[in-house]
């Protein structure tokens, strides 16, 4: 099968299609034929070789956390799902490998028939990754929560998933932004210069927490909080914990299921089945930045490290 790699860090350029064997469902896993799977910014952190001195990898590097497919092959255990459904979900965050025309999910739902193939090879990482950063903040009825980056992957789900959970939400962005931020149920600001100012101002009573998707602000985003255990990145490896700020990132986990790694926050796969639920309300979507053949995963990488994607970027299977 086709499957994008890297065998050295560097740019864009690095990343090639190889061909491998296929992955074989494991216990309590299913195997997808392909349809979509996405890409996020920590893939090309990766790649550049910006985190080589905190994240240890074995080349080649095959990544792709989120996908959605057809079922092909279903694990020893499995009982909630069979060949021929089609679902969306996460790979293990130790083996990554979305990116390919088969992949092994550790965890999945139904796919939401509103969504395309994109949108739900999209959706795993931004779900999770929003559902594990509210939750640890304890976003609830009534909070206002600061998302910063509110237009990039995670920020536009993010923000629909506080407004589930009946929580105003304040969304930096671009001002070419606003109105799509507006259309996702957030209030928008832009952010650099002034960022406590404008915030205070469309808050009088204060935010309640802060969720960090860009990073670059982290003393004006623990100042708005009044605290730094109200704020969460998931962007600012480099400075959260000279401000006291949690930097979340999933947990690996052992071959009985337990957490491991310094830092890491359990993964909140009970996320999926919620957003599946919403999206079948029309309260959720999965806006698109761009879609690209996994031939040209270069290209996708080149998007994404403008820093100025609207949304979720994906690959899709031909």
């Amino acid at each position: 099968m086709r499957i994008v790699q890297f065998s050295q860090y560097g740019p864009p350029g690095v990343m090639e299609v190889a061909e491998v064997p296929e992955p074989q469902a494991e216990p309590g896993k299913v195997r997808i034929a392909v349809r979509a799977s996405g890409l996020t910014p920590a893939d090309t952190y990766v790649r550049s070789g910006r985190l080589a001195d905190i994240m240890a990898i074995a080349l080649p590097y095959r990544p792709g956390f989120d996908a959605a497919g057809v079922v092909d092959q279903v694990g020893e255990g499995v009982t909630d799902t069979a060949v021929g459904d089609e679902v969306f979900g996460v790979t293990s965050t130790g083996t990554r490998a979305a990116n390919a025309d088969y992949a092994v999910l550790s965890a999945w739902a139904p796919k939401p028939t509103v969504w395309s193939w994109a949108e739900a090879g999209g959706a795993g990482g931004s779900v999770e990754t929003s559902t594990r950063v509210m939750d640890r903040l304890q976003v609830g009825e009534g909070d206002t929560l600061l998302v910063q980056g509110a237009a990039g992957a995670v920020g536009t789900v993010a923000v629909q998933l506080a407004n589930a959970r009946g929580t105003r939400v304040i969304g930096t962005a671009s001002e070419r932004n606003h109105e799509f931020l507006r259309s996702l149920g957030a209030t928008p600001t832009t952010y650099g210069e002034g960022l406590v100012e404008r915030v205070r101002a469309l808050a009088p009573d204060g935010v309640d927490a802060v969720f960090d998707c860009a990073g670059g602000a982290l003393a004006d985003l623990v100042s708005l909080a009044g605290d730094a255990s109200r704020v969460v990145t998931i962007a600012d490896f480099m400075n959260a914990a000279a401000h006291g700020v949690h930097l979340s990132h999933g947990a690996p986990a052992d071959e009985k299921g337990r957490t491991i790694g310094p830092g890491a926050d359990p993964l909140a796969l009970h996320g999926l089945a919620i957003a599946a639920d919403l999206a079948n309300k029309g309260k959720l979507r999965i806006p698109i930045a761009g879609t690209f053949a996994l031939a040209d995963a270069a290209s996708a990488h080149e998007l994404s490290e403008t820093r100025h994607a609207r949304g979720k970027i994906v690959l899709v299977n031909d």
